[in-house]
């Protein structure tokens, strides 16, 4: 069953279609990433179906009892005049379960009271059992795992929400909605304002997840992790493709072939049945001839407004109805306006692509880079260390690591921009540098795009043009201010510059921030093909795991080198995490047991008999909770069979023995701390 479903969407301003003939169906417990280049229209779909702007046509239905969050692409006008902190923010998600537990408190204060009333029982258990589904033993530990998870310290959990940042509020209000639990959760580039720690928590998180998702992500490796549907989303629709990112990159050409083809034999069909209407309209067969021009005008009218995929929808449910939802002209009456319609018909659409080629001029030394005992940072402030690295021609080393660690700073020390606090950086033979910086600072704000690219290149203008069409700068665009741009197009306009320079060592500087997915896609293409070497700095993981074949990880103040794949890395840090965590829980215990008897001013006796009445209230502690556990169980099974005899006897001793473990909780406490 659906929990959303949308029919012939639309939404235009003015005389501008942003995009029309949006019909889609999101399951229950679906999750899908919604993807396409920007200025498609993805934001302002995800308003719409959220219930925050109305469509110009079409409509969606939501199922009765839907529960939304949404999450905004920028939340920093989020919590506005609201002062408590982020901790409590987090707790009005759980204000009615709070209730519940101060009811359930007075209920079993009445109970233990010697209170024999059936009602009370009636009430109690219906209330406890409320209150568990609710979470209502776990929301406290909830709300720690996932402010910890999105990369709030303890520290921020007492921070005001009027003194976060705008990446903090997107993060607080992103925590807020997980802990509500919503059954169709909408997220726009939820990743934005995270760490990689923190995005691998939430992919673990929305994996569970229980209810539906619809995100929107220029995250590659995100969407592979967290979605079992794409919608590729066009000016003119949606197509639907079953599978994550990488399953929508395989299967997506040979659907456009597919697509293509189809196209091709209604041209050819319609061609064949304009002929016959032309030869008999005024024959012994006017009759056929002019039925066919009706059903054949209304045909060409969907499938020029609509695609292919409206012909089945037409034939199913008429005209009439196919025409109100699309909003279709009156079908072509005469031969020739028919003909004139045929001529308006567009093949399938496929997104504009970037056509990038990354050429080297000339063969560089088969060791590119290699340096020892290397120390990296500014006077007074080191950021890392370095044993030592070697990287060779055609090799692409990743390096990673948390922002500040001093990932930039290394590639301006390889630059000699700036030089090592100590050690040395020796950079190979025959080697060209190509620099991609993630501020963009090398480009002139004042330039128009055409008179950057010039000043780099000298060609002519027509040539100039024509090249940086390829990077989709087309007309006028390439008259715009380099300090107009957008973030994406001043990284296309980078790149385009990168490619004149005929580098066979590129320095790559997050490069494919702020690019949508088909940009990403054809850099990624460009920096397979490329034969000379690279050193990428990117946070982008499904680029760094098609390309690099070194993992360069910058943490803790040292950078390691991973001779492999990152998803062998990944694997590898793993296995290293888990082995960290035992040995110091292995550490733990043997600091316990070789704690000195006289640390306390005890013999080894007094010390002996310490250790086991401690023991002894730890057998007591694991007893309480094992019979709360028994009488909870009991307790639900009594409610269940309307056993209100036995309610109120469990009842009564559940909450001794919670009283008891409280003692006991106190009283180990104070022995530990002696």
């Amino acid at each position: 069953m659906a929990i959303l479903t949308a029919s012939f969407l639309g939404q235009s301003f003015g005389a501008v279609d942003l995009f029309s003939g949006v019909s889609v169906s999101l399951p229950n417990e679906g999750k899908v990433g919604l993807v396409g280049p920007n200025g498609v229209g993805k934001t302002t779909l995800l308003r719409i179906l959220a219930g925050y702007s109305q469509p110009t046509s079409g409509g969606f239905h939501l199922a009765k009892g839907t529960r939304l969050g949404y999450l905004h692409q920028e939340s920093a006008q989020a919590f506005n005049g609201r002062v408590h902190t982020v901790y409590d923010e987090m707790l009005t998600v759980f204000a009615d379960v709070r209730a519940d537990a101060n009811r359930l408190r007075q209920m079993e204060s009445q109970l233990a009271e010697g209170a024999l009333d059936d009602e009370l029982f009636e009430r109690y258990s219906a209330l406890q059992e409320k209150f568990e589904l609710a979470g209502g033993y776990d929301y406290d530990l909830r709300i720690q795992q996932t402010l910890t998870g999105l990369g709030f310290t303890k520290g921020d959990w007492t921070l005001s929400l009027d003194h976060l940042s705008g990446g903090q509020k997107t993060r607080a209000l992103l925590a807020r909605l997980l802990l509500e639990r919503p059954n169709l959760l909408i997220l726009d580039e939820p990743t934005n304002h995270l760490d990689v720690e923190a995005i691998e928590w939430l992919e673990n998180a929305l994996k569970s997840w229980p209810g539906a998702i619809l995100l929107v992500s220029h995250d590659r490796y995100f969407l592979d992790k967290t979605v079992n549907t794409i919608w590729e989303m066009r000016h003119d629709g949606i197509e639907t493709y079953r599978g994550n990112y990488s399953a929508y990159a395989m299967q997506r050409q040979e659907r456009w072939e597919r697509q293509q083809a189809e196209f091709d034999d209604f041209r050819e069909r319609i061609n064949k049945e304009m002929d016959y209407i032309r030869r008999n309209m005024a024959g012994q067969r006017t009759q056929m001839a002019q039925g066919k021009l009706s059903r054949l005008s209304r045909e060409v009218e969907a499938v020029r407004v609509g695609g292919l995929r409206v012909l089945s929808q037409l034939r199913s449910k008429g005209w009439a109805q196919v025409s109100g939802s699309l909003d279709l002209r009156r079908p072509a009456s005469t031969v020739g306006e028919l003909h004139q319609r045929i001529g308006q018909l567009r093949g399938p659409s496929r997104p504009p692509q970037l056509n990038m080629n990354l050429h080297a001029s000339h063969r560089s030394g088969k060791i590119v880079l290699r340096a020892d005992a290397l120390q990296i940072g500014y006077p007074g402030n080191p950021l890392f260390n370095a044993d030592k690295i070697e990287l060779h021609r055609q090799e692409c080393a990743a390096l990673i690591g948390a922002n500040g660690t001093g990932k930039t700073t290394f590639l301006r020390a390889i630059l000699d921009e700036i030089a090592p606090l100590s050690g040395q950086i020796k950079p190979g033979a025959s080697l060209h540098f190509g620099y991609f910086s993630q501020a963009h600072d090398n480009l002139n704000l004042e330039n128009r795009v055409l008179d950057e690219l010039l000043r780099y290149e000298n060609m002519d203008i027509s040539q100039a043009r024509n090249y940086l069409a390829r990077y989709l700068f087309r007309q006028d665009d390439v008259y715009k201010l380099v300090g107009d741009l957008s973030g994406g197009e001043r990284g296309r306009l980078a790149l385009a510059i990168l490619a004149l320079q005929g580098a066979n060592f590129l320095l790559l500087d997050e490069p494919t921030n702020h690019l949508d997915i088909p940009a990403q896609e054809a850099l990624q293409s460009a920096l397979e093909q490329f034969t000379g070497t690279i050193l990428l700095v990117s946070h982008d993981r499904y680029l760094v795991d098609r390309l690099a074949s070194q993992i360069w990880n910058l943490e803790d103040g040292r950078l390691r080198v991973h001779n492999g794949s990152y998803q062998q890395f990944i694997i590898e840090r793993d296995r290293e995490r888990e082995q960290a965590k035992e040995a110091a829980a292995v550490a733990r215990a043997a600091a316990k047991a070789q704690t000195p008897s006289n640390g306390s001013g005890l013999s080894k006796n007094e010390q002996r008999k310490r250790e086991e009445a401690l023991a002894k209230v730890e057998d007591a502690i694991a007893a309480a909770e094992e019979k709360l556990a028994l009488l909870s169980e009991q307790m639900q099974a009594a409610t269940q069979a309307q056993s209100f005899d036995k309610i109120r006897g469990l009842s009564v001793e559940y909450g001794t023995m919670e009283s008891h473990l409280e003692q006991l909780m106190a009283q180990w406490e104070k022995m530990t701390h002696e």
